[in-house]
């Protein structure tokens, strides 16, 4: 049975370049998403439809919400705090060798966070381990582009996507430890589907992910068997998300072609009969 019956439709008229990271903010009922390459962070309002920029500067990859109600940006070589209005403070300066910058990330239950890279090349780039009091420490490397993770509701598989060579993997998660372990695929996308990218996780089970390039989202079954495509009208999908009162809407992000297209429909929304997970919130500095 699918769980989508509907049509997805815009959800502001905002348009970006990379839009990446939706992550719904239950507190002030809203949806905040990152324009990479153009540096800005939007949020908007479910209710009232009042969509505003609350960030504007060096390119964000990826952020979390924190248990104190501020953003972790995770940037090019930094990780910095903001505020839900706007106030930006640096925390840490990190790179690694074959890094251009920080990508996809996620928290963690013990307040930590799993933070991925694009490195310079398909050999570069990684997987890293954030912890609580702001130390970094390389899980593994060599992954390209490092992209969308999740946790399944037991909280003992983590996934994680490597968009480099198209596939999803599935670890085995110590949420005493915060360790992954016993690396095994998930799922490969061929070439018409398009490449995996953002993803997440219901309260179920089920595991979607964004296809760039195939204008979809997949959802897929514990087996990583396909069990429902849901087409959107952009061709490059980053990311998906659950969002609403009740956790029963999806909220989609897009890119456009390239660098030289124009910018796109930034943010999509579609109402779904099966609900989603609260995401953990980080507690790093």
């Amino acid at each position: 049975m699918n769980a989508v019956t509907g049509e997805p439709k815009p959800a502001t008229d905002v348009r970006c370049e990379l839009a990446e990271n939706p992550l719904w903010h239950e507190e002030t009922h809203s949806i905040f998403w990152t324009d990479i390459t153009a540096g800005k962070i939007f949020h908007l309002h479910a209710a009232t439809r009042q969509c505003e920029m609350i960030y504007h500067g060096e390119p964000v990859g990826g952020f979390t919400f924190q248990e104190n109600g501020e953003l972790l940006l995770f940037r090019v070589t930094d990780l910095a705090h903001l505020t839900l209005d706007g106030k930006e403070r640096p925390f840490r300066k990190y790179s690694d060798d074959g890094m251009i910058r920080f990508n996809d990330v996620i928290a963690a239950p013990d307040g930590g966070v799993f933070a991925g890279t694009i490195g310079k090349t398909k050999e570069s780039g990684g997987l890293y381990r954030v912890e609580v009091d702001g130390s970094i420490r390389k899980l593994f490397s060599g992954t390209g582009c490092s992209n969308g993770m999740g946790f399944s509701p037991d909280l003992k598989v983590f996934y994680w996507t490597n968009s480099t060579t198209r596939e999803i993997f599935q670890f085995d998660y110590d949420s005493e430890t915060g360790s992954i372990s016993h690396r095994r695929l998930f799922y490969r996308t061929t070439p018409d589907e398009g490449v995996p990218d953002g993803l997440t996780v219901d309260a179920e089970g089920w595991v979607w992910s964004a296809r760039w390039g195939g204008a979809s989202i997949v959802r897929h079954a514990k087996n990583g068997g396909v069990m429902e495509r849901i087409k959107l009208p952009e061709t490059n999908i980053t990311s998906v998300c659950f969002g609403g009162e009740n956790l029963n809407r999806f909220f989609i992000t897009a890119a456009r072609f390239d660098e030289k297209s124009p910018a796109v429909t930034a943010l999509f929304e579609l109402d779904v009969s099966i609900r989603g997970k609260r995401e953990f919130r980080s507690r790093i500095g």
